[in-house]
């Protein structure tokens, strides 16, 4: 195996990554443009579109902070992105697609947060279920694309461990 095999690969990946950042941040903006902050539109019984600023991290985690977590994401988000891109160009040719789809997919959503964070100070989620009154948290394409890739992730690891078995 040359050197550029594992870089075109990795490449390859990126492109994926690419793409969530882009679908990320153009709906995003579109909500921010066409949406007041908690202004909502039912579009299923289940299902709002409404425009919601998160400080904090998944299911506003530390939001009612002072602003120092800010940093803290940044940070992290940046430490886990250069972590993931390295993983992408180490990977050998022989690594398994679910692994690379949940690196490139969480490295994806890291970096469709990051932008917000950096540029907003808070991250635009808009999907937001429900059920009656019990509300879940509300998300976004990037939060998706996390929770896809990490699912990916785990399937990859339990599936290695079938292997070795």
């Amino acid at each position: 195996m040359n050197g550029e095999e594992p870089r075109g690969r990795a490449a390859a990946w990126l492109v994926l990554s690419f793409f969530v950042v882009l679908a990320d941040q153009v709906t995003k903006t579109y909500i921010a443009r066409h949406f007041l902050e908690f202004e909502f539109t039912r579009i299923l019984p289940v299902l709002d579109v409404t425009r919601l600023h998160n400080v904090g991290a998944a299911f506003s985690f530390l939001a009612s902070e002072s602003g120092w977590q800010r940093w803290v994401f940044i940070g992290l988000a940046v430490a886990v992105s250069a972590g993931i891109i390295t993983w992408l160009f180490r990977l050998p040719r022989s690594a398994h697609l679910l692994l690379a789809a949940g690196l490139a997919l969480v490295l994806g959503g890291a970096l469709g947060n990051l932008i917000d964070r950096i540029r907003l100070g808070y991250v635009i989620d808009f999907i937001h279920f429900h059920w009656d009154r019990a509300y879940f948290p509300a998300f976004n394409v990037a939060d998706s694309a996390i929770t896809v890739g990490a699912a990916c992730l785990l399937l990859d690891a339990l599936m290695e461990t079938k292997r070795k078995s």
